[in-house]
């Protein structure tokens, strides 16, 4: 996080007040602490003593406002990162992580020689394996640790410390997530929801005024948030769910008479994705995923055919005659070509459709 964006942070949470812990280790000292370079030539008796008085008294100006309160030292650890935890309350997804999404951030580790931004960190209490847990800095923590596996084993983990509830944690970790590219609007907006439920009591206007986000815009995120798994396996990764093409998506899940042919939809998508892996086929692009479930309502009542299954010999072998509250009615053709196992399977497909549905058995 640079400089800027770090006292943007910090101004955003002054309100609160929030204190860095005081721990062992040294102090990053303000210019006006640091002594004047010695000179490679003796100098008159005087100039060394008007340079000496200068120098106590920005020592002593420097002390003075540090007391006061107008300057916070800031205390810079460097620990091990197998010590320290991931806070789970960071939208960031830590598992999907990997050399390539932080090569960047790695190869400028190693140029520099270390870690030069600070992560924010808070201890945590009764954890025998860890002492400390990030906030805001998972790459930082990933980039570290993947190092001191990969021929730097010497590399810490450079943090600050801070006293900081869940609430104050969340806001601070969503503040830094939000000029992260690599952050997907779906990982921020299911954030978002537990956020509302742990941290807010389900209120939104008070969570978009902590936040300061607009109570709209908020109002969609949580939308997109609500779409089940199930839809968003049709998806190659969750990372291609964005807010602005989900929220319609979204919002036609709420039509339970169009949700179940988008849910029969997003399994036939999600097989096809499945098998295109398989093959190492291209995945289906996000924008043909979206165009096909937004449509799928529509499609559905155009189709004037029964669901079946055809043989490879071009002819039905099952199909489904009824599907309601008192069970599933099928039908296993005569004189389809099929073998006994190619018709047991084709039935399994059509039970896996009927759940896609919601019209499937009920247990």
């Amino acid at each position: 996080m640079a400089r800027k964006q770090s006292d943007y942070l910090a101004a955003l949470l002054s309100d609160d007040d929030l204190p860095l812990q005081d721990d062992a280790a040294a102090p990053v000292e303000t210019a006006a602490e640091e002594g004047v370079p010695p000179s490679p030539l003796p100098e008159p008796k005087a100039r060394v003593e008007r340079t000496r008085g200068t120098t106590l008294l920005g020592r002593e100006s420097a002390l003075a406002r540090v007391a006061s309160g107008e300057v916070r030292q800031v205390t810079q650890l460097l620990l091990d990162p197998g010590r320290v935890r991931i806070w789970p309350g960071n939208a960031r997804s830590y598992v999907h992580l990997s050399e390539e999404s932080c090569q960047e951030l790695i190869d400028s580790i190693i140029a520099e020689g270390g870690q030069k931004v600070p992560a924010v960190v808070r201890r945590v209490e009764g954890d025998p394996d860890h002492d400390y847990e990030v906030i805001a800095g998972t790459r930082r923590h990933w980039s570290i640790s993947w190092l001191r596996a990969h021929s730097y084993p010497d590399m810490q983990f450079v943090a600050q410390v801070a006293q900081l509830d869940d609430e104050a944690a969340f806001r601070l970790a969503d503040l830094e997530n939000r000029a992260r590219k690599d952050v997907s609007d779906l990982e921020r907006a299911r954030n978002y929801a537990q956020a509302l439920r742990d941290h807010y009591g389900n209120h939104m206007t008070r969570m978009a005024e902590r936040l300061k986000l607009s109570k709209g815009w908020l109002s969609k995120m949580l939308k997109v948030a609500a779409i089940p798994d199930a839809v968003l396996s049709a998806f190659a990764s969750p990372a291609d769910v964005q807010l602005k093409p989900a929220y319609p998506l979204a919002q036609l899940l709420d039509d339970r008479d169009k949700s179940a042919a988008v849910r029969k939809e997003a399994t036939r998508l999600t097989r096809e994705q499945a098998n295109r892996r398989a093959d190492g086929r291209p995945s289906i692009p996000a924008t043909d995923v979206l165009k096909a479930l937004l449509a799928a309502p529509d499609a559905e009542r155009a189709k004037p055919e029964p669901m079946s299954v055809i043989s490879r010999h071009g002819r039905p072998m099952a199909s489904v005659q009824s599907s309601n509250r008192q069970g599933v009615t099928l039908r296993l053709h005569a004189g389809s070509g099929a073998s006994r196992e190619e018709v047991l399977t084709a039935v399994r497909n059509l039970l896996i459709e009927l759940d896609g549905e919601g019209r499937g058995l009920q247990t």
